[in-house]
């Protein structure tokens, strides 16, 4: 059974982390945000912090290797339960790499998200790579930094629809096709590719492949201007004969008609809950820095007292903090089972949903709230209004999120609920 309290290990990485988001990421926050698509320099200095991270398991790429297909093990190595508060009631509860992943992106979130997805080693991609690759793979990847390119010009939401098509020629596959909304994607050494083996079996066929960078047939396009979170590049890219080893498919090369498509799906069970994490770390700066603000201009908020007793701006930042704790706990969740071995498809959409929603409510509630201080560039709140939006759309809209859950819930397939 889940246990609430953060476990003692964790807290010297949430504390470092905090102190990422306080004392490097806000100070410097509004400078990328200005200077978009320049690389801050200023993430260089933290890559002893982050191979730190690395080297106790808590990283926030090592997150992804905590999916269910990789925790199948867990219950061998398991920890007694009550971790975080001492308790040991026999049964098994392990808080493993989701789970420190998901708190530790809470914390520099409250800093900065576009800083947090700058961080040298630690993108989406390496989640994919966690999920879906053999041993080999991982070792051989481990410690490079990946971004994941999926949507593609005519393809967005429908992940089952790629165009981009991979060619087995003798020991090598060519890759063909187009893919845009790359996060990290000029910055990364390895971008995971995903493409399909034959158009004609639909999702069944889709694969990811890891692309070197360097590869002279996947070329940079464009770097995206953006509303928010500005301080990541969001690349473009054209593949055009872009010829990978067969060693670099991730997983099972083999077309399964039946589930063919979970392995590479898998990469959403990991990355839901990451980017809902840092939908909450978000919202949670929102909040505290709103709540600072108006309590500087005699707004008083007693959780103790109704909400029709306490003025308007009160009573909003209660019901702003309720949702919080909703999106809160279901990203505990989704994070907890993944480190379990417990399937999660259905519990990282609904955190990721309910955190992507909550966040971009929140962060614009918390702008009007504070009138011209909440508009204006003296606070960070503005600019956390722009970021907000694009943590309610990458790794499967609010609709798609829904749609999975509403499948799962009643147990119908992609083709039976559309």
């Amino acid at each position: 059974m889940i246990d609430l309290e953060v476990p003692r290990k964790f807290k010297p990485l949430l504390k470092q982390a905090g102190a990422l988001a306080d004392e490097v990421f806000r100070p410097i926050s509004r400078k990328y945000d200005r200077a978009e698509h320049e690389y801050p320099r200023e993430l260089d200095l933290l890559s002893a912090l982050i191979d730190g991270m690395g080297d106790s398991g808590a990283s926030q790429g090592a997150g992804a290797s905590g999916s269910a297909k990789a925790q199948t093990s867990a219950r061998e190595d398991a920890e007694p339960k009550g971790v975080g508060s001492g308790r040991n009631t026999g049964k098994s509860n392990r808080n493993g790499t989701n789970l420190s992943s998901v708190l530790s992106i809470m914390e520099t979130c409250r800093g900065d998200v576009g800083l947090t997805l700058s961080i040298p080693r630690q993108g989406l991609g390496n989640a994919a790579i966690a999920a879906v690759a053999n041993e080999e793979q991982k070792a051989r990847y481990g410690n490079r930094w990946a971004a994941m390119a999926i949507t593609e010009p005519d393809t967005g939401s429908d992940s089952g629809a790629i165009r981009t098509t991979a060619t087995k020629d003798g020991d090598e596959y060519v890759l063909n096709g187009e893919k845009i909304f790359v996060t990290a994607g000029e910055r990364a050494e390895l971008v995971v590719v995903w493409a399909t083996l034959d158009r004609s079996l639909g999702k069944q066929a889709i694969k990811s492949f890891v692309v070197e960078r360097s590869n002279p047939g996947m070329k940079l396009v464009r770097l995206e201007h953006k509303l928010g979170i500005r301080a990541s590049d969001t690349a473009a890219f054209s593949l055009q004969e872009c010829r990978v080893p067969a060693q670099d498919l991730l997983g099972d090369p083999e077309i399964r008609i039946e589930g063919g498509f979970g392995g590479a799906m898998q990469t959403f069970d990991n990355t839901r809950p990451l980017v809902a994490a840092m939908a909450v770390g978000l919202t949670r700066a929102c909040l505290d820095t709103a709540s600072e603000l108006l309590r500087a201009e005699g707004v008083v908020v007693d959780p103790d007292r109704p909400l029709h007793v306490q003025s308007n701006a009160a009573a909003r930042l209660l019901q702003f903090e309720a949702e919080f704790q909703a999106a809160y706990l279901l990203t505990l969740r989704a994070a907890w089972m993944a480190d379990n071995g417990k399937p999660n498809s259905m519990e990282a959409s609904m955190a990721k949903a309910k955190a992507g929603r909550t966040c971009v409510d929140v962060a614009l509630g918390c702008v009007e709230l504070c009138g011209a201080s909440g508009y204006a560039e003296t606070q960070l709140l503005e600019k956390w209004a722009r970021d907000s939006k694009i943590l309610d759309i990458f790794e499967g809209t609010q609709q798609i999120q829904l749609l999975v859950v509403a499948r799962r819930l009643l147990q119908l397939s992609s083709t039976q609920l559309r």
